[in-house]
């Protein structure tokens, strides 16, 4: 059985709009909205190039311990528009009671309109394994040893 994510709105929030869903019968995301406040729905909001916002959703949510949510971007706004997600994937902790906001920056060429219920991200109900930590002397050896930063090469 799947874990359920309780979700309530914001008392500012327009409740017409859709909650997250998932698309298609294969997606791994569920679509998220922009929810923007009363005084801000017909404008929308325009993300300059470079620019990064807080984007509103309107819910709070109680994922079930054992569990995380992670915000990421939808693919088409990031190869068209360049739109993209700052701390991605962004973490909704299961203790976490809170506003759902997206932090959003334009990496693209020209400015960007979100408007009032735009799918703006897609969220991912995951897992979560917390391990514990301990210190020791040396760590046991591998084949790539410390390289890291594109050491193992980009050819097959």
């Amino acid at each position: 059985m799947p874990p359920t994510v309780q979700i309530a709105w914001l008392a500012e929030a327009d409740q017409r709009l859709p909650l997250p869903r998932y698309e298609t019968a294969g997606a791994a995301g569920a679509d998220i909205c922009a929810n923007f406040p009363e005084g801000q729905r017909d404008d929308g909001f325009v993300l300059e190039f470079g620019q990064r916002v807080l984007i509103p959703t309107g819910l709070t949510m109680a994922i079930p311990v054992g569990f995380e949510v992670q915000v990421r971007p939808r693919s088409g706004l990031a190869l068209k528009n360049g739109i993209t997600l700052l701390n991605t994937p962004g973490t909704i902790d299961s203790d976490y009671r809170g506003p759902v906001g997206i932090i959003a920056v334009n990496l693209g060429q020209e400015p960007f309109h979100i408007t009032h219920g735009m799918r703006i991200a897609q969220i991912v109900v995951a897992p979560v394994v917390q391990a514990a930590f301990d210190v020791v002397e040396t760590l046991d050896t591998t084949e790539r040893g410390a390289g890291g930063f594109g050491s193992t090469g980009t050819q097959s």
